[in-house]
C-alpha cells in the first residue's frame, strides 16, 4: 500500500512504521524542491500540497495522508488540493496534530485551512482523547485516538540517567516562536528556583534571535532573556540549533523541562522528553498532560497563575532530593505501541480504500 505522507521524513511519521518493517505501508519520499529551500529532512515546502504534484504522480500512491507542513497554503489553495485528490479517486486522511498553530498568532488562518481538510478527509486521526472532543465539537467528525510514538532510538531510551548533583530547571525558548511567552515563566522560575537548595534554572536560546539578517531577529526580547544571567543561579546559554545528538544530550542533562507556551495542543518534545525520563512541566491549554504524566501549571492566552508553576517546580524538586524516579519510557512498551500504530494506520488506509 502506498501513501502519499505530508511530510515522510518526520520522526513522528517515520515512527508509525513497525519497528522491524515487516508492514505493507510504504511512504512516499519526500520531494526536494529544486532550490534547496528546505529544513533538515527535506520536507519543507510540502510539494505534495500542489494539485500540479498529484496530478503528475496520481498513479505512484494509494492514499493521501497530511500531518504538517500547509502553515502558508491557504483555503482556497487546500480546496483546490483536495479537489484534484477527488479527481483521482484518491482518499484523504488527515492527523490533526494542532488545533492551535504554534507559529500563528491569530488562530483563524488555521481555522480556516481545518475548516477545509477536517470535512474533506475520509478518515481523522488525533493523538489524545481530549483533542478528539474538540474535534467532534467543532465538525462533528470522530477521529481516532492514537497515541504519539516514541521520538529516540531504542539505545537512548534504554541507557541509564546520568545522577545529577544538582537540579537544573530548563527553558529552551528555541527561536521564540508564536506561542511561548518565556519572560512570564522566567521571572516565576528565577524567584522560584533562587529559594531552592542545590538548585540552577538553565535558558538556552538560538543564536538567531541576535542575527540581524535572519527571519527571527529578536533584540529586545533577546536582551531580556539575557539578562537572567545576572542571577548567580541562572545559566543563560546562547547557541546555534542543537543536532539531533546534542539535543537528546541536553534533554538528558536537565532534570526539568518547563514549555513556557501560551496555546499549543500536543509535543513531540515532551515525548523526547517521556523517552529520555527528564520530567516536563507543561501549561493547561492544550492537552500536553493527557500524552503523558506531567506537571501542569495554568497558563493560557488568557490566564497565567505563577502559583501554580511555583508548586509544580517545587515537587519536582522534592521528587529529586528524594530520589524519586521520573515516569520514564520503557523500550518494550514503546516498541509495542510503534507495533499497535502500524497496524492501527495500516487498517485505516484499508478501511478508506474500500
Amino acid at each position: 500500500m502506498r501513501v502519499a505522507s505530508v511530510p515522510q521524513s518526520h520522526i513522528y511519521v517515520r515512527h508509525l512504521s513497525h519497528p522491524a518493517g515487516c508492514d505493507s505501508v510504504v511512504r512516499l519520499p519526500d520531494p526536494i524542491p529544486t532550490d534547496q529551500r528546505t529544513v533538515p529532512g527535506g520536507w519543507w515546502p510540502p510539494l505534495m500540497l500542489n494539485p500540479s504534484w498529484i496530478e503528475q504522480h496520481h498513479n505512484e500512491f494509494d492514499v493521501f495522508h497530511v500531518h504538517f507542513g500547509f502553515d502558508a497554503i491557504g483555503p482556497d489553495a487546500l480546496a483546490d488540493v483536495v479537489q484534484a485528490l477527488k479527481m483521482y479517486d484518491k482518499p484523504l486522511v488527515y492527523t490533526v496534530h494542532d488545533l492551535r498553530n504554534p507559529h500563528h498568532p491569530d488562530p483563524a488562518a488555521h481555522t480556516e485551512q481545518q475548516d477545509v481538510l477536517v470535512p474533506a478527509a475520509h478518515a481523522l486521526i488525533t493523538l489524545t482523547p481530549g483533542a478528539a472532543e474538540i474535534i467532534e465539537h467543532r465538525w462533528g467528525r470522530r477521529a481516532l485516538v492514537a497515541p504519539h510514538p516514541h521520538v529516540l532510538p531504542s539505545a537512548r531510551i534504554e541507557a541509564p540517567r546520568a545522577p545529577s548533583e544538582r537540579f537544573v530547571v530548563a527553558v529552551h525558548v528555541k527561536s521564540l516562536r508564536a506561542n511561548m511567552d518565556p519572560l512570564l515563566v522566567l521571572n516565576t522560575l528565577a524567584s522560584t528556583v533562587a529559594e531552592l537548595p542545590d538548585a540552577v534554572l538553565q535558558i538556552n536560546i538560538h543564536d538567531e534571535i541576535f542575527d540581524v539578517d535572519n527571519h527571527w531577529f529578536a533584540p529586545r526580547a533577546g536582551a531580556a532573556l539575557i539578562a537572567f544571567d545576572r542571577f548567580a543561579h541562572v545559566d543563560v546559554r546562547v547557541h546555534p540549533y542543537f543536532s539531533e545528538d546534542q539535543l537528546w544530550d541536553y534533554l538528558s542533562a536537565v532534570n526539568v523541562s518547563v514549555l513556557p507556551y501560551r496555546f499549543g495542543t500536543h509535543s513531540g518534545w515532551l515525548e523526547a522528553c517521556f523517552d529520555l525520563g527528564t520530567a516536563v512541566i507543561a501549561p493547561s491549554c492544550g492537552f500536553y498532560a493527557e500524552q503523558h504524566p506531567c506537571g501542569v501549571f495554568t497558563c493560557t492566552d488568557y490566564t497565567f497563575d505563577a502559583d501554580s508553576l511555583e508548586i509544580a517546580v517545587r515537587a519536582e524538586h522534592t521528587r529529586w532530593l528524594r530520589g524519586s524516579p521520573v515516569p520514564r519510557a520503557d523500550w518494550g512498551a514503546r516498541r509495542a505501541e510503534r507495533i499497535h500504530l502500524a497496524q492501527a494506520h495500516q487498517e485505516l488506509y484499508e478501511e478508506v480504500l474500500s
